[in-house]
């Protein structure tokens, strides 16, 4: 992290009065980061722009990645009949026969509405919104490539917040044809739904789609170099997603790396081979290359006011989000780590109040997790093995969703609730969960966590019935018999 003093209060208007700059807060890029920066400054009365190099708001969160991916795991999800095959039966499908097509159609109007809700936002806040490309000339003054053809414009800005996210990261050996072997922002450009798919790279984005396609009965392997799923995540739970992965049908080749990749015929037309290090080859119709994504940085010409990304296209920023240049923020994916939509939102929110001197807080360490694989994920603080390296004494309470009527009503076999909990102290020190709805059950452990509750708070209060949260109920019991 840089160390920088507080960005002091800008003053917009010279001796005169004219604007010493165009703008009082310039944000590039208008994903969720630039999009709450953008807002936050415009509801204190300052004068922002939004820069946004494609033809349409939201950036990738919304048009490519986030929206989309959920969208396509609800279609999924329903097409199939996966949430009712546990009451049903295996064979139980709401449209058998599925296609990209039928998956689409459901994605395409839910972007279009997202799209429209946040220029609607931006519009009702007199926030610009300028379609070009940027590029810094100094460290007040970008230049702006216009996309339709209007030439190149220069503007000054007092404030200048760097929000322009990430771009997958290719590998220039891999054969990328946005059909055969595509990245995750090829998904919704795909033509047909293969019947074979290997998926390389089992970060958050791998194993989502992995799980989604799964769910649509397409034989999934999944490859990655690393040997556990998800570390950041609690091992038990991890675990038991890779035992229902591998119930769905996905073959997990952990520890093993990509030797190469090619094209081939095959019975039935163009496949793909992959060749591991180890010497085993994999033969699938597509090939998901999801190995990572790189700051959206290459075209900024960063140099131009002082700044330098990192070899993934990353800037480094302080605890205010400045980067090397005082007047210069950084948010979102591009600054790296958590990379998450929600996370991202507060960081605009909280560099634009520290540009223009407004007292604001957050709780970052008690971000929550949601990770929509099938089944979904969410956890909350501290998990097992960081309390363990941590040498806290703690106890654990589990809760599973076969136990509780509500998880019985929909179906949901596979849910489990993990509460963890100080020993002596009772406090709670984290929340795991596995299961239909987990990454909004969630914030009802993250809300005890903040306010720094103790694990009894679940017993002594009343939870709707049937409903999931009684799982906060009954975990905390089981926590709590145990100490005695």
């Amino acid at each position: 992290m840089l160390d920088h003093s507080p960005a002091e209060t800008p003053h917009s208007v010279d001796a005169g009065t004219r604007p010493a700059f165009d703008f009082d807060l310039l944000v590039l890029g208008s994903g969720p980061a630039g999009q709450r920066a953008a807002i936050q400054a415009a509801k204190i009365g300052k004068r922002v722009a939004v820069v946004e190099r494609k033809a349409v708001v939201g950036g990738v969160c919304i048009n490519t990645g986030t929206i989309p991916s959920k969208t396509l795991r609800e279609a999924a999800l329903h097409l199939s009949g996966y949430r009712e095959r546990s009451i049903y039966g295996a064979s139980y499908t709401v449209k058998r026969d599925i296609t990209m097509q039928d998956l689409l159609f459901r994605t395409d109007s839910v972007i279009r509405h997202e799209v429209d809700v946040t220029s609607h936002q931006l519009q009702r806040n007199g926030i610009h919104v300028l379609n070009a490309r940027a590029s810094f000339v100094d460290v007040n003054t970008v230049r702006l490539h216009f996309l339709d053809g209007r030439g190149q414009r220069e503007v000054t800005a007092d404030k200048i917040v760097i929000a322009v996210g990430t771009v997958t990261t290719r590998d220039p050996h891999i054969p990328f044809d946005g059909q055969t072997v595509f990245t995750s922002d090829d998904i919704l450009t795909l033509e047909t739904l293969p019947r074979t798919l290997a998926v390389v790279g089992a970060g958050v984005i791998g194993l989502e789609y992995a799980t989604i396609f799964a769910a649509l009965g397409v034989r999934v392997t999944l490859i990655d170099k690393h040997e556990q799923l998800l570390p950041f995540v609690d091992r038990e739970i991890t675990d038991a997603l890779a035992y229902h992965m591998r119930q769905s049908r996905v073959a997990l080749r952990l520890g093993e790396a990509v030797c190469s990749m090619e094209p081939c015929r095959g019975h039935g037309g163009d496949r793909v081979r992959i060749a591991l290090e180890s010497g085993k080859m994999i033969v699938a119709e597509k090939v998901l290359y999801s190995v990572g994504r790189s700051g959206a940085t290459a075209d900024l010409d960063l140099g131009a006011a002082g700044l330098s990304a990192d070899d993934r296209g990353r800037l480094t920023v302080n605890d205010c989000f400045q980067t090397e240049a005082p007047n210069i923020y950084a948010v979102g994916d591009v600054i790296g780590f958590p990379s998450l939509a929600s996370t991202s939102m507060e960081q605009g929110r909280l560099a634009s109040c520290h540009a223009f001197g407004v007292d604001a807080e957050s709780v970052p360490c008690l971000f929550p997790y949601g990770i929509y694989t099938i089944p979904e994920i969410s956890v909350v603080g501290a998990n097992e093995e960081e309390l363990t390296r941590a040498g806290v004494p703690y106890e654990v309470g589990k809760a599973f969703y076969r136990e509780i009527a509500r998880g019985q009503i929909i179906g949901d076999q596979t849910g489990i609730l993990k509460l963890l909990f100080h020993i002596e102290t009772r406090k709670l020190l984290g929340v795991c969960i596995m299961g239909e709805g987990a990454a909004d059950l969630i914030h009802i452990g993250q809300a005890v966590l903040a306010l720094q509750g103790q694990v009894d708070y679940f017993i002594d209060t009343v939870f709707n019935y049937p409903t999931l949260a009684e799982c906060y109920k009954t975990a905390a019991f089981d926590g709590v018999n145990r100490l005695e």
